[in-house]
Formats: C-alpha cells, structure tokens, sequence
C-alpha cells in the first residue's frame, strides 16, 4: 500500500483528492492538512511515498514545503495539485513526479497514481537486482543491455510490431486494452480485420522477446481483453536515470561527479528515433528535467572556475536541443567570459538563423538584449 500525504488549504479540495485517491485500493491516505507548515512538521514522523501538494497556499507555498520535506523526507515523490499552469518549470526544477491541474480529473489522477506505482515497485526490484541485470534504454531509441553489454538488436517482422513493443513497454506494468491497440495502429481497418492484425503481431513480438531472454512477458489481462508487458528486475534507462537525479542532492563540490554522470548518461529525448505521437507527453517531460539539470550543472562550473566544463555542458545542450535559446544564451557568456569574440557571434548568428529557417521567428528578447548590449560594449573597447 503506498502511503500518501495531502497538502491543500482549500479544505473541500482537499476532502476531493482524499476520496478520489481512497478509491483506488493502492493507496492509503495517512494524513491530510489545510496548513502546510504543519504538514512539514509531521512529515518526518509520516514517512509518506508521495506527497499531494497544492503550489498557491499562503504564508508557505507548495514548492516551499515540497522543499523543505524533500529534504527531511528524500524517499516521497512529489505530485502538485494546483489551479495555475505558471509554476510548472518551478515545479520541474525540483523534478516532481507529477504536475495536475484542477480541477483533478479521475482519469488524469489515475496517470499519475500508475506511474507512482511504477516507481515503487521498479525501487523494490532494483535494490534486489541481479548482477547480470538486463537493462532497456530509451533513450533516443529502444536498445538492450545485459551486464552493461549492449546486446544485438531484436529482429522485429514489421514496423507495427515495433511499436506494439513500444507502447507496451511504455505502458508497462499496466493494463492496455486490445480497443486501444487496435485504435492506436490499424484505425482504418474494421474491427474482425484489426483484431487478427493485433492477434498476430502480438505473437510475434512474443516470439522475438522469448528468443532474445530478455526476460520480459506479455500477459493476457482481464478474462483476454488486453495486455500487461511484465518487466519483472529488467531495468530501464529512464527510470534509473530520473530516480539518481531525484536521490542526488543539489550539485556541489562533493558529488558533481555523479551529476555530470547523469547528465552524460542522458543520450538523446525519449524514444527520439521514433515517430510516436503518443509519446511525445513523456518526451518533453523528461527533457524539460534534463535541461534544467544541465543548467545547473552548468552555473555550478561557472560558479566554480571551471570555466571548460562549463562550456562542454552548454555544447552537450545546443547539440541534442537546438532550440533551447537559455542553452545558446549560456553559451554565448560562457565564450564571452574567455574573450572569444568571434565565437560570440557566430553562436548568436547561428541561433538566429535556426529559429528564423525553422521557426520564421526572431531570437526572445532578452538574448538580442544581451547580444546588443554585449557588441555595444566591444566596440567601445576597441
């Protein structure tokens, strides 16, 4: 049962999200408070999985006492509840699990409370892992290691195999029912036709993990009428990846190591190789917590002299997200910090150029601030 602490100061919002979560059997509500400075307090003592907390309270703020708990209670995810969308990137800086809007809808809620179990049960299963431990990476495209051995890539018969796979995996550990498969990759075809479709390529994706003892299954769920991908111990990149980030704490001195680690570790956005639609969700939310851990990474070495690394950490970010400006703006100071002039404006112009080809937009406005300001100041010198 996964325990669960709720943060609201609005009390019947808060009588909402406890009957909501109380519905569901894997969850126990084991306190809830309309004061947050209390719920602090209690916290420790609490020991909570996951913390529920609305961000517009005042006096303390949600992301102010998701601060504070994170701190006395490292093991809770976080998920914030709130009304307003402006404090997502607050939010993702402290790399919560989840960010709802209200009004809770039961369907949006139940997203979240599975990735939440998915989180618990894959800790449970990596403190026991086996040293010979299969692994799935993610990212930028599906890939299979054992012992830290990349292993041949799986012969899938056809493209709707693949992605079968992929969404499975995607969804894994959960119910996925045959309507939505069968929606999802032959929407065209009527359904006799798509079921015999996803009859049979449900054998072949079978098939292709029993030869390469991946140890993964695919398990008939609910009297036939869908699927659970069963991972069992096999590890996968993104989880192990997000959950160093979330264990970690903040970058310094001592385990900057380990930060830059995880920051190389990230080789290219979620299922990137891929044309998924249905994945872009995860996608973006796993990007937006890299990026704003490579700036932090970033302003640590600048912060700190390292004035190379600083640099290496910007170009990682330019190369794998061209239209993050923040990564060019960085960029730009960090060659501008080294006096090297000409590197200034041809990052400047190149940023320029990408956004106004791809995009037919001009570069935000504080970076042509800056670049003003910057090449104002060096003509006056010269």
């Amino acid at each position: 049962m996964i325990q669960a602490l709720l943060v609201d100061d609005e009390r019947l919002a808060l009588l909402k999200l406890q009957m909501m979560l109380e519905e569901l059997t894997t969850i126990q509500v084991i306190a809830a408070y309309t004061d947050p400075t209390e719920a602090v307090r209690a916290a420790p003592q609490l020991s909570p999985d996951v913390i529920f907390l609305d961000i517009d309270m005042p006096e303390m703020n949600g992301i102010q006492a998701a601060e504070a708990m994170l701190k006395l209670c490292p093991q809770a995810s976080i998920v914030f509840v709130t009304a307003y969308n402006h404090y997502a990137v607050e939010a993702f800086e402290l790399y919560a699990l989840d960010y709802i809007l209200k009004p809770v809808q039961r369907s949006r809620l139940l997203m979240t409370v599975q990735r939440l179990e998915e989180r618990v049960s894959q800790a449970q299963q990596a403190a026991e892992k086996p040293l010979d431990a299969v692994m799935i990476r993610s990212f930028q495209s599906l890939r299979f290691e054992r012992s830290g051995q990349t292993l041949p890539g799986i012969r899938w018969r056809t493209s709707k195999a693949q992605e079968l796979f992929a969404y499975l995996f995607h969804n894994r550990n959960r119910f996925v029912s045959k309507d939505t498969l069968t929606d999802l990759l032959w929407p065209d075809f009527n359904e006799k036709k798509a079921s015999t479709h996803l009859y049979t390529t449900i054998y072949q994706v079978r098939q292709s993990l029993k030869q390469a003892e991946l140890g993964l299954q695919i398990s008939n769920v609910s009297g036939g009428e869908g699927y659970t991908l069963e991972t069992g111990s096999v590890l996968v990149d993104s989880y192990e990846w997000e959950k160093g980030i979330l264990t970690l704490d903040a970058i310094n001195a001592d385990n900057y190591e380990e930060h830059q680690r995880l920051f190389e570790f990230y080789s290219g956005d979620y299922l990137s190789d891929y044309d998924y639609l249905w994945a872009e969700g995860e996608r973006q939310r796993l990007r937006t917590i890299w990026l704003h851990h490579a700036m932090g990474i970033a302003e640590f070495y600048i912060s700190s002299g390292r004035i190379p690394e600083a640099l290496t950490v910007y170009q990682r970010v330019v190369q794998l997200q061209p239209f993050f400006e923040q990564g060019h703006l960085g960029l730009m100071k960090v060659y501008d910090s080294i006096g090297e002039r000409s590197a200034v404006e041809d990052q400047y112009y190149i940023l320029t150029d990408l956004l106004r080809r791809e995009l037919n937009v001009e570069p935000p406005a504080n970076i042509k601030r800056w670049f003003n300001e910057w090449k104002h100041q060096n003509l006056r010198s010269l």
